[in-house]
């Protein structure tokens, strides 16, 4: 090209690039093609061929053509990557790909109009490199999967347009007046997507339903609830088939089942619950404990394919909101006839373990069941038993109270060979919100996990672990609860990041969870140890249902499923069903096929509707919170740094409750954020706040739509 003006050599720039788009986007004869087949293609002598490179580096930046992992230059399409869209409250975005390690950053600019969750092709502009992400721009809108949106309702004179309360949805949706169904302003509603709009013109919708206002009790939850389109009432034909369900056994449900009623039996629970779905008997002889774990045999009534099974798995979980329960099942089964409630005889899957001192499983029987529980126990009774040697319970509990201490000594073993191999073992607070009649947060704490709690935990761990491993070695098709290792690029930042406080972990090819076991072990009772605890958490990933037995990291265990809750959990049912089958006789090559099919869809199915159901409860205890701290506004509390980000610092409260005190609100100067270090630093002062500090902060504000808590600093 020789030298040349800067105008000159821009306008021969964008007359090439536009010559090559034209031929890569309108020439398939042509292509794909290297950069070298191009020159010789276009005629390019050897001496400018760089400046070729540039011209081709610069249309893939632009997402105008696409470039495959060989070099070779086609349409964006040939190699761009289909994903699901998510946008940020900020404007720009991220698209994920089913099987991809790292998320594609998109630009608002390079949206091409896409909406949140919408699947989308991408095309590749700039790879990832060092702590730069990858980047994209999308060229295609494939299918757009949200239909519905929940947002406030604004009139205006001739028209009117609902807020989304998902502030991923950055635009609010016009509604012609002829559809607003008579909504006024301050009304809650369900908006059905007519238009998707453009980059010019707002989505367009008609009201489906009016939630309620949003200052009526219960609209708020209810807004949520349609949000996450949570299914509230059961279909007409599951009821109905609810009438062949009895409501105790009769003698020929005792046929082929060991009966075990005669054991001391006991379910300990939380004071309100009704769905008792695990039962416990304990006993010692010569060192060696009888450990039996009781579950409800949910499948004796739920058939494969009947309307109750087909509504179970497209729920998937039991959702547990702050102030209601949206069950899996009917309460007929739920808290009836599959509920092991006191004094009452009950069908159980039974998972019968023989321990030793070791806390290691010598031998074990899975077997179909009938028990009848002789005590049903809450966690506050056994607690007081056991760690307040409550003289009134203990007399209550007389004839239990051996029982209760000899579960406590198992309990321990266990937990200490558990530790002992690794588990990791994040004791973060739980929050326990109280709302009074109204719907109103009276009171938030944190949850109290007991000696109670924990003997639970440690013997429902045990059976998962057992009949996960069971069947792993039986080769049978089976649904596991799996945890995968971290991906070892977090588990370096978290390296180097503790680093900064004189703590390490070994780090090779793959860590192992006895590292981050022992480093949370080194920071306990440290001012850092919320910090590092968080952060350590956040580098691992999230557990999921697989058809691979892949293990599960945080508990150190290399076989685990989810086996002793099926009346809340649609993995723990199909499994049931599973083990019965294989009960009966073992099972045969046509059952096997068809479990190896169906497990897959199952697996995807119940991950997805476990995040909606985590999701769905996250969001209704945030907006408790919000509203509990409305009624604190102006009022100073003590709380400790638990986060930060570029343009605001996290802070936690010790009933549990965060909130963010903005960059922009600390008065004494310019504060820039060292990522290296999750540090805010003054540049002029060099005054610092660091993950972990404690401090004063005032609340200054509280949004309940978009669920935020202000707060400023507390001098």
């Amino acid at each position: 090209m020789g030298h040349k003006s800067k105008r000159t050599y821009d306008k021969v720039f964008e007359d090439r690039k536009n010559m090559l788009e034209d031929l890569i986007l309108h020439n398939d004869l042509y292509v794909p093609m290297k950069t070298k087949e191009l020159a010789i293609l276009m005629q390019v002598p050897k001496e400018d061929r760089h400046e070729l490179q540039a011209v081709l580096d610069s249309l893939v930046a632009e997402g105008r053509i696409g470039v495959s992992k060989k070099g070779k230059y086609s349409k964006p399409e040939n190699t761009a990557i289909i994903g699901i869209y998510q946008k940020t409250s900020r404007g720009f975005g991220f698209v994920v790909v089913e099987g991809r390690e790292d998320d594609i950053f998109i630009k608002e600019s390079d949206d091409g109009g896409a909406f949140h969750m919408d699947k989308v092709m991408v095309a590749i502009t700039a790879e990832k490199h060092g702590d730069k992400r990858c980047e994209g721009k999308i060229i295609k809108i494939l299918e757009h999967q949200i239909k519905e949106v929940v947002g406030t309702y604004q009139k205006s004179k001739t028209f009117g347009f609902v807020v989304p309360d998902n502030k991923k949805i950055c635009y609010d949706i016009f509604v012609p007046q002829e559809k607003s169904m008579g909504a006024v302003t301050g009304h809650k509603v369900v908006v059905e997507l007519t238009s998707y709009g453009t980059l010019k013109k707002n989505p367009e919708g008609r009201v489906k339903e009016i939630i309620g206002h949003i200052n009526d009790p219960g609209t708020d939850i209810m807004s949520i609830i349609k949000a996450y389109d949570l299914p509230m009432e059961f279909p007409e034909s599951v009821m109905k088939s609810l009438n062949d369900i009895p409501d105790e056994l009769s003698t020929k449900d005792y046929a082929g089942r060991v009966d075990l009623r005669d054991l001391q039996t006991v379910t300990i629970d939380g004071e309100d619950a009704k769905d008792l779905d695990d039962a416990i008997t304990v006993s010692e002889e010569n060192g060696i404990y009888r450990l039996g774990v009781h579950i409800a045999d949910v499948s004796n009534y739920v058939k494969e394919y009947s309307p109750l099974d087909k509504e179970a798995y497209k729920r998937g979980t039991s959702v547990y909101l702050v102030d209601r329960v949206i069950p899996m099942l009917p309460h007929k089964l739920s808290n009836g006839i599959c509920s092991l409630n006191q004094g009452c005889d009950r069908l159980a899957l039974s998972c019968l373990m023989d321990i030793d001192e070791k806390g290691n499983v010598i031998s074990h029987k899975i077997c179909e069941s009938v028990i009848n529980v002789d005590r049903r126990m809450t966690y506050t009774n056994v607690k007081k038993i056991l760690e307040n040697e409550d003289e009134e319970i203990l007399n209550e509990y007389k004839d239990f109270a051996d029982m209760f201490r000899l579960m406590e000594k198992l309990a321990l073993i266990l937990r200490q060979r558990r530790f002992k191999r690794g588990s990791i073992d994040f004791d973060f607070p739980e929050t326990k919100i109280t709302l009074n009649d109204k719907g109103e947060p009276v009171e938030i704490k944190p949850y109290d996990r007991n000696t109670a709690t924990r003997i639970i935990e440690d013997f429902m761990l045990i059976a998962n672990e057992t009949v996960a491993e069971d069947y792993f070695w039986q080769e049978i098709p089976f649904l596991y609860r799996s945890h995968e290792n971290p991906d070892p690029e977090k588990i370096r930042r978290l390296g180097t990041f503790i680093n900064n406080f004189g703590y390490s972990i070994k780090i090779g090819d793959e860590i192992h969870p006895k590292e981050l076991q022992k480093l949370l072990g080194k920071i306990e009772g440290s001012d850092e140890e919320n910090l590092i605890a968080r952060l350590t958490l956040r580098s691992m990933k999230r557990a999921s249902y697989t058809t691979e037995c892949v293990g599960h990291f945080g508990l150190a265990a290399k076989y685990y499923c989810h086996f002793t809750s099926p009346i809340r959990r649609y993995p723990d049912l199909q499994i049931h069903r599973i083990i019965k089958e294989n009960l009966h006789g073992g099972m045969s090559d046509k059952r096997s096929e068809h479990f190896a099919a169906i497990l897959p869809e199952v697996a995807k199915q119940t991950s997805a509707t476990e995040r909606r159901a985590d999701d769905a409860e996250r969001d209704t205890d945030k907006l408790k919170m919000v509203q509990y701290m409305e009624k604190h506004i102006g009022e100073t509390f003590e709380g400790v740094v638990s986060g930060m980000t570029a343009w605001g610092i996290y802070v936690e409260l010790p009933n549990t409750i965060e909130g963010m005190i903005s960059v922009a609100s600390l008065r004494d100067g310019y504060y820039i954020y060292d990522e290296n270090h999750y540090e805010m630093v003054n540049e002029t002062t060099g005054r610092t706040f660091k993950l972990g500090q404690r401090l004063n902060v005032k609340v200054i504000n509280c949004d309940k739509i978009l669920r935020t808590i202000d707060f400023e600093l507390a001098e």
